[in-house]
């Protein structure tokens, strides 16, 4: 019994003996992968020490001990990075220049793609589209006259270049209808201007007229439509029209119209019963709802004024020379 206490006792102490052995190896091996061990311990030494001396006797007035100076704990060994370099040798104009590794973005981000046109986000801004739009297309009922009149614009190209055609006309109380179709070529001179020229045919009472035409068009300030051409025929035969619009937006469907349209002659022509000088002058203001932006009907009144032989013509068939007429008509395009 006694023998086998006593190996009891030999083997623990046989295995604590191992352990401490072990221990200074494990606290090396701790400092040396922390590189603090050594500082740490010295400071907790230092500051054992402190405390467990003895206070000092001083012959004059008693004044606290001063504290120890904070143990300085270096950082984390300077390793070599992947590189070849310490954190220590790195500055910052080493890290700078050089040559970009392989796999570094591209200066322009395109990382190695060719641009590519992006699809359904195209402006279109040069694309050719087209327009037919009935302006007018009503009946009047004046003091003397009675009839029907309309006025027909398209177009067909780019905002550089177009083909116009234009058609305006007006038959009253079962007379042939004086008409006149113009085709013209557009160019843009100018944001929102553009010069036109081509030709001009009028029908409708006497015999048929053929006319170059030149002109201009566009929007002046204050979005005020403006038209203005001249016209050159046979038998040195000239003419002119001038026109204005504006449109003001009483609401989001309701548009006040007004405009003005002046026809000028250069000589008269008895055939046609027009005569020199300013022939006709119209004025008017018309108010459409707007349905749908495609659709409008629309309501007005219109003072057409002749002048010249044209005004004898009207004096002799019993008419007046300043015509009063109400309007009724619907606008639409597509």
């Amino acid at each position: 019994m006694n023998a086998r206490a006593a190996g009891g006792k030999s083997g623990l102490g046989a295995l604590a003996a191992v352990l401490l052995s072990l221990m200074p190896c494990a606290t090396a091996a701790q400092d040396a992968d922390a590189g603090t061990g050594a500082p740490i311990a010295a400071a907790l030494e230092s500051h054992e020490t402190h405390r467990a001396a003895p206070p000092v006797a001083h012959d004059g007035p008693h004044t606290p001990d001063a504290p120890p100076a904070p143990a300085i704990v270096s950082g984390a060994p300077d390793r070599p990075t992947a590189s070849g370099m310490t954190r220590g040798s790195m500055s910052a104009a080493s890290m700078q220049g050089g040559r970009a590794p392989g796999d570094a973005r591209d200066a322009d981000y395109s990382d190695g793609i060719d641009p590519a046109p992006m699809n359904g986000m195209d402006m279109h801004g040069d694309a050719p589209v087209g327009m037919l739009l009935f302006n007018r297309l009503e009946s009047f009922d004046g003091d003397t006259a009675h009839g029907r009149s309309w006025e027909i614009e398209g177009w067909y190209g780019n905002d550089t270049n177009r083909l116009r055609l234009r058609s305006e006309g007006a038959g009253q109380d079962g007379a042939p209808a004086d008409a006149n179709l113009e085709l013209l070529a557009e160019h843009g001179v100018a944001a929102f201007w553009s010069m036109q020229a081509g030709m001009r045919l009028d029908s409708g009472t006497g015999p048929p007229r053929t006319w170059l035409a030149f002109g201009v068009q566009g929007l002046a300030p204050y979005w005020i439509a403006l038209e203005a051409t001249a016209y050159v025929g046979s038998s040195g035969r000239t003419a002119a029209r001038l026109r204005a619009e504006y449109e003001l937006p009483l609401t989001r469907r309701l548009i006040l119209q007004p405009g003005i349209e002046a026809d000028l002659q250069g000589r008269d022509d008895p055939a046609r019963r027009i005569g020199s000088g300013l022939s006709e002058l119209r004025s008017g203001v018309r108010l459409r709802y707007e349905i749908r932006r495609e659709f409008a009907p629309y309501v007005g009144v219109e003072w057409v004024r002749r002048s010249g032989a044209g005004a004898d013509d009207a004096r002799l068939d019993g008419e007046r020379v300043l015509d009063r007429r109400l309007l009724a008509g619907i606008r639409f395009w597509f």
